[in-house]
């Protein structure tokens, strides 16, 4: 597991989308896709999904080529600014931190195919 450490909201792994003159607001994180493009153009292989289906990104095996965060559909595979390898959200294996300590108690946390099942 990556944590950045602190509280930072450009480098959240997380999009906050305002909608309809900021009437709402629709978090957006990564969708683990079951065909994830991100892990299919990586030519390093260093975007696997693991035994909990949570797709996940070895930084030891990123190349920094940006293929991943390219044909990401959604746009939530970024390059890192100090890094420069690839992240992107992988639910803090499981137990994510973001809602876990949202001040509102705005995010949870829905699964939907094999994650956990």
């Amino acid at each position: 597991m990556d944590l950045t450490g602190g509280y930072n909201p450009r480098r959240a792994r997380l999009l906050i989308e305002l909608k309809t003159e900021n009437l709402y607001h629709i978090p957006a994180v990564c969708n683990q896709c079951e065909n994830a493009y991100c892990m299919n153009v990586c030519p390093s292989k260093a975007i696997q999904r693991n035994d909990d289906g949570i797709v996940c990104i070895d930084p030891d095996k990123c190349i920094s080529c940006g293929l991943c965060a390219q044909f990401c559909p959604i746009g939530m595979v970024t390059l890192d600014p100090d890094t420069q390898k690839a992240v992107k959200c992988e639910l803090c294996q499981g137990e994510p931190l973001c809602v876990e300590v949202c001040p509102t108690f705005a995010l949870e946390l829905v699964y939907r195919g094999n994650i956990n099942e």
